[in-house]
């Protein structure tokens, strides 16, 4: 297909979700609600054919090279097509934001004022690997009142495809207009192209994928954009760690899943426990395959550690590596996460209140947390079904965005026919 062909493509897409989204915006909590259901029963009973095109996607991805992280990113287990089944059905349950009215002042005439949740109207979606995001954009998009127009990796595109055919099917069965969700069905670069720069017809894009994704997103959109760079996420045990708790916590958060974006990349221990913690939890992950990369001090209880350079502390490794510091103090560790980190999501072990609340306080990332591992980090988790992506954005909407992310307010006023005078 020529470029000229792709744009114009694209142009009717456009047209399509613009009209779709104002249909949206009349749909009833219930129909909306039948739509996702209908699409979680079909996810249960086409599994067979669902694994079947994203058993080509991985053939075909394997064969032109694709990265372990990336091809762990692109499957379909059973237990992914369980919770995408899982979390439509949580979706689905949620209250529905669109029309919802916030707190309402009376002004001194008795004119009341508040503001209503709205829906963002037409929402592109950009994303790699994961075929999964479908179903997930779809089902948030649907819930908030937006359209969608989804654009998915071409290593994904059978999988995307298939998937698609299961949202038409819960469109279908709720009686809610068809372009409601479009799923882009061609490679193209050229697509993403038009699609980030569509102003008539999208009104915010999220890119979820590789840095140099959202980096072009980022430098040629004309259209809005909610994103975030990369994960770069850290651990910090604390001197008031329980050893214990921070082993299995740093263990879990490096090698739970290599691929996300919640992975921790660079782990901090305090220097009065790390002679106590450290060498332990360097043998489990040296056992599980993680190659270390530590700084000197690092280095002389993990003899095993490969020296750490400042592009390690930068890096979102997406595999099994793992950069180690020794630091001094809260401070040190938080003076090392403004500077290195990303802004995703960093956690602290510790028992000591006071360092877990100034933490929370002091370290400027979309989530923070006390004794839990950075892995959480997903939408799913946070009990809002699904997410669209997570955003290290600071304004509109910060961390996992769900249904209130995909929403924007208008203010409404009500009066009894006072005049201004």
């Amino acid at each position: 297909m020529s470029t000229q062909n792709v744009e114009l493509a694209m142009l009717a897409l456009g047209e399509n979700a613009r009209r779709a989204a104002r249909e949206m915006m009349r749909a009833s909590g219930a129909a909306k609600a039948r739509a996702l259901t209908a699409m979680a029963d079909a996810i249960a009973d086409g599994r067979d054919s669902l694994k079947s095109a994203n058993r080509q996607d991985i053939d075909a991805a394997r064969e032109t090279g694709l990265s372990p992280a990336l091809l762990d990113r692109l499957a379909l287990s059973d237990k992914t097509l369980d919770l995408m089944a899982d979390g439509l059905r949580q979706v689905a349950a949620l209250p529905d934001p669109v029309g919802s009215i916030g707190p309402t002042s009376v002004r001194p005439n008795g004119m009341r004022v508040a503001q209503m949740r709205v829906p963002l109207g037409v929402i592109g979606i950009i994303y790699e690997s994961r075929p999964n995001v479908t179903i997930d954009a779809a089902a948030l998009c649907l819930k908030s009142g937006n359209a969608a127009i989804l654009r998915g990796g071409s290593e994904a595109l059978r999988s995307n495809l298939a998937l698609a055919a299961i949202v038409r099917h819960g469109l279908e069965t709720a009686g809610l207009p068809a372009h409601a969700v479009q799923v882009v069905d061609t490679a193209d670069r050229a697509a993403v192209g038009k699609l980030i720069t569509m102003t008539e017809h999208v009104d915010v894009i999220v890119p979820r994928g590789g840095k140099s994704l959202i980096q072009r997103v980022s430098a040629e959109a004309r259209v809005p954009v909610i994103k975030h760079l990369d994960g770069n996420c850290h651990v910090y045990i604390d001197a008031a760690a329980d050893a214990r708790k921070a082993h299995a916590i740093a263990y879990n958060a490096k090698t739970y899943r290599y691929g996300v974006c919640g992975s921790m990349e660079t782990l901090l221990v305090h220097g009065a426990v790390a002679g106590a913690i450290l060498p332990r939890l360097a043998d489990a992950y040296i056992a599980h395959g993680v190659e270390l990369r530590g700084c000197p001090r690092t280095r002389e209880l993990v003899p095993a550690a490969k020296p750490a350079t400042d592009a390690d502390w930068a890096e979102e490794f997406l595999g099994p590596i793992l950069a180690v510091r020794i630091v001094d103090s809260l401070d040190e560790a938080i003076e090392h996460i403004g500077r290195w980190g990303s802004g995703h999501t960093d956690a602290i072990v510790t028992e000591d209140l006071g360092a877990a609340q100034r933490f929370q306080r002091e370290v400027d990332s979309s989530s923070v947390y006390v004794n839990l591992p950075t892995v959480f980090a997903d939408g799913y988790e946070y009990g809002l079904g699904s997410e669209i992506g997570i955003s290290t954005n600071r304004l509109h909407a910060r961390g996992p965005v769900g249904l209130e992310g995909l929403t924007t307010y208008k203010w409404v006023l009500t009066g009894e026919g006072q005049l201004r005078g």
